[in-house]
């Protein structure tokens, strides 16, 4: 199952483990079984720590595997064979269950570990999905912490009656208790904040102690991560405050246009650059979202919790996210055909026909990906012609499963009350209405600005909604600066995002040194 490169990787992993694990296999007839059973085998061969054994329970699904933990009871579960992107789950589960230390704090370990009552989450994926590892393995390390909470791993691809019984369409879709959690990427503090409601309460109380910051960053994707580096290597007290570290890198799948790095993927990069910034004195604060700014002699950024943090010198990097439609039906079929993410959610929408509504070059990669899976793609492009890089039209084109249709203007998606059947579209040339019959629609239309929070801040915004910059990145709020993709800078790129955010910290660090001076002393 695991070719002679992975194994011998995971035996130097393996060597972590300080107790037993055992491998609980519930398999049947079917192929997908015996490469599970094969997996199991591959893994126990790797260390004396680790055992197999099967189980006939008709509850379990098959296939599936238990990691059960000898010290503790513990129990993380996957169905479906956790490979893709979720291997590295599994490797984690093995670990944590094994015994060796989570990358967590003590206070969150311990809120954990003092949770009441039982939780039982089930978490549908596709192996495809980059957004998914992240909330399977803080699941998977919350249910390693209290034997009182376990997580199932459910490949939406191969156990299809459940998804089409729960309409889940998209992934990750996570169930407690029976009943639908949440939807998206979740970082586990914000997992925690659901189900123990106080929280975000004394998260908020922590962060009002804070000592005002001298060079405070609101985001941490690469314009973010790019200017607390360059901040805290100039030696002010500085501090990065974000949703996410990593920003909207972590939905990006392939990256082949960063400089000196032939090719690497979202999430990757988003590790390293938390990594890089955490090898400085940069106070990070994640897990919280900026609700207001107030500009002063000192500026304050209010959080969603209430709290409140204050700096000499704010740096904005919220980012973007992907743009809607805008139409009736997208956002009561959100979720349930209605799709952002073709790498994560394509996979539920195996042999079924879909629409991917824009034709630049997220869209046509988009088409291009999906037909290698859905019965047919439609593409519906706005302008009279696509805008996609040639190569990338030429590629479209030649598939027989993708149809492309210019000057289409969407204007409703069409459901059941439980998921989508179709969209209508109005062909802008002649003014005919036409209805397209589907079962999934994929919006890849561009990008708008977070900045609906700065509203009334007197930040200045173009009439896109983007924060207007100068030459050093400055805004039209003495302090406050902004760099990446939620600036008017045109070319949303990563490597121009980072190089925005050196350049609007150095900015920042010379306003600092600017208004710090004492005043030149009058002649007598």
């Amino acid at each position: 199952m695991l070719d002679a490169n992975l194994k011998q990787q995971l035996r130097t992993y393996l060597q972590n483990l300080k107790s037993p694990v055992e491998l609980v296999v519930s398999l049947d007839d079917s192929s997908k079984s015996q490469e599970m059973n094969a997996l199991a085998q591959d893994i126990a061969s790797l260390s004396s720590l680790i055992s197999v054994s099967s189980s006939d329970d008709m509850n379990e699904r098959k296939p599936s595997m238990q990691v059960k933990s000898a010290a503790n009871g513990t129990i993380i579960r996957f169905a479906g064979l956790p490979m893709g992107h979720e291997f590295t789950s599994l490797v984690l589960a093995l670990l944590h269950s094994g015994g060796h230390p989570m990358k967590l704090n003590p206070e969150i370990i311990d809120q954990v570990r003092n949770l009441e009552g039982e939780y039982q989450f089930e978490t549908y994926v596709s192996l495809t999905c980059q957004n998914c590892p992240e909330v399977i393995q803080a699941l998977n390390m919350m249910a390693a912490i209290n034997p009182q909470i376990t997580n199932v791993m459910i490949d939406g691809s191969l156990f299809q009656d459940e998804v089409s019984k729960r309409n889940v369409m998209a992934v990750p879709s996570v169930y407690l208790n029976g009943q639908s959690f949440a939807q998206g990427r979740m970082t586990l503090v914000e997992i925690l904040n659901k189900i123990d409601t106080g929280a975000s309460k004394r998260q908020a109380e922590e962060l009002n102690k804070k000592d005002t910051f001298d060079f405070l960053v609101v985001g941490a994707g690469p314009a973010g991560a790019a200017a607390a580096i360059y901040g805290a290597r100039k030696g002010i007290r500085t501090g990065i405050v974000a949703d996410r570290f990593g920003g909207q890198v972590l939905d990006t799948v392939g990256i082949e246009n960063f400089i000196s790095v032939k090719a690497t993927e979202g999430p990757k990069l988003a590790a390293s650059l938390e990594e890089h910034v955490r090898d400085y004195e940069v106070d990070i604060m994640n897990d919280q979202r900026a609700a207001k700014l107030t500009a002063g002699e000192l500026i304050e950024i209010e959080l969603e919790n209430g709290a409140k943090l204050t700096s000499r010198a704010v740096l904005l990097a919220t980012g973007a996210r992907w743009r809607e439609m805008n139409v009736p039906g997208e956002k009561e079929y959100r979720g349930r055909g209605v799709a952002y993410c073709p790498h994560c959610d394509g996979p539920l929408f195996k042999g079924k026909r879909v629409a991917v509504i824009g034709g630049g070059n997220s869209g046509i990669e988009a088409a291009i990906d999906l037909a290698g899976i859905v019965e047919h793609v439609t593409v519906l492009e706005f302008g009279n012609s696509l805008r996609a890089d040639d190569v990338l039209q030429r590629k479209a084109r030649s598939m027989k499963n993708v149809t492309i249709i210019t000057d289409a203007q969407t204007t409703e998606v069409t459901g059941d009350g439980e998921r989508v059947t179709g969209l209508n579209y109005t062909h802008r040339g002649t003014g005919e209405q036409h209805h397209v019959a589907l079962s999934g629609i994929f919006v890849q239309i561009g990008l708008v600005p977070n900045t609906e929070w700065l509203k009334g801040s007197g930040v200045e915004l173009s009439r896109f909604g983007e924060i207007m910059v100068g030459a050093r990145g400055e805004t039209s709020l003495p302090g406050v600066f902004a760099a990446g993709d939620v600036t008017n800078v045109p070319y949303k790129q990563i490597i121009i995002a980072m190089g925005s955010g050196a350049n609007a910290a150095l900015g920042a660090f010379d306003h600092l040194i600017r208004s710090s001076a004492p005043a030149e002393e009058k002649a007598a």
